[in-house]
């Protein structure tokens, strides 16, 4: 996809959203239910995601960590919006790799210390890209990539959370 390309393609949904911004509004979802063991299976919409224990909390690896989960989803996020956002500059990226890393503590997951904080303390997200770009560019190119970056505006932004439970009646 090229910048015209990209701009046709998004020019109808930015004009219908300024009309309407109604229409802008989208809920999106996620379903998991629980499985074997200490497990949650995650219907992704393109494929099935068992998620489980990390090791440092007694899982066997063999499951999906959601901390890992929420990395790769920044990942995804940052790239796609990395090359739209390239695409929409006319900044030619040859090749690009992206890498996020986040520090836990798991004593405080585990329960082990109250003063330890549950989640992670530090997240970083790297870009590696090979481009004859300017700096200028690039600083431009990172700057609305994290602008536009939905999973990076929510982790830097966090929104408000509600739990709510319900009884399944049988």
């Amino acid at each position: 996809m090229n910048a015209d390309e990209l701009r046709a393609t998004q020019a109808p949904l930015k004009a219908r959203y300024k009309e309407t911004p109604d229409a802008a509004q989208v809920t999106l979802r996620a379903q998991g239910r629980i499985g074997e063991g200490a497990s949650c299976r995650v219907e992704t919409g393109k494929a099935l995601v068992v998620a489980g224990l990390h090791p440092a909390t007694g899982g066997t690896g063999l499951a999906a960590c959601s901390g890992d989960m929420l990395l790769e989803a920044l990942v995804a996020c940052a790239g796609v919006t990395l090359n739209a956002v390239a695409t929409a500059l006319g900044i030619e990226l040859r090749d690009a790799s992206l890498l996020a890393e986040g520090d836990l503590d798991f004593r405080g997951t585990l329960g082990v210390s109250k003063e330890v904080p549950v989640g992670f303390q530090d997240i970083r997200l790297e870009f590696v890209l090979d481009t004859d770009a300017s700096e200028e560019q690039l600083a431009t190119l990172i700057k609305l990539t994290e602008r536009y970056c939905v999973v990076y505006q929510t982790l830097a932004h966090p929104p408000s959370l509600a739990v709510t439970r319900k009884v399944a009646s049988s």
